[in-house]
């Protein structure tokens, strides 16, 4: 027995979970980004050159998203497995 898989199916899916993980990584990313700015920004104006400055506050606002954003994230991807795996005997069709 053969499935096939239609293209437009495929792509959609394909689509769709770039989009969730494009939501799921950006709070993330652009938080620390923004520390990583500011914290680069206050290393030239003071000439202070510690390497290891920087992660103690891009650690410390990861967690901080986490726990703020986490359960949505969560959510988010749970709700895209159950969509994923509810297509999944549709596609013999």
């Amino acid at each position: 027995m053969v499935i096939q898989m239609n293209s437009d199916r495929a792509v959609f899916l394909v689509n769709e979970m770039l989009g969730v993980s494009i939501l799921v990584s950006a709070p993330l990313l652009i938080g620390t980004l923004i520390v990583g700015l500011l914290i680069s920004v206050f290393q030239v104006a003071t000439q202070i050159q510690e390497i290891t400055l920087t992660y103690v506050p891009k650690l410390a606002v990861s967690a901080l998203i986490l726990l703020v954003l986490g359960s949505w994230m969560l959510g988010l991807i749970t709700q895209f497995a159950r969509s994923a795996y509810s297509t999944i005997p549709t596609l013999g069709q």
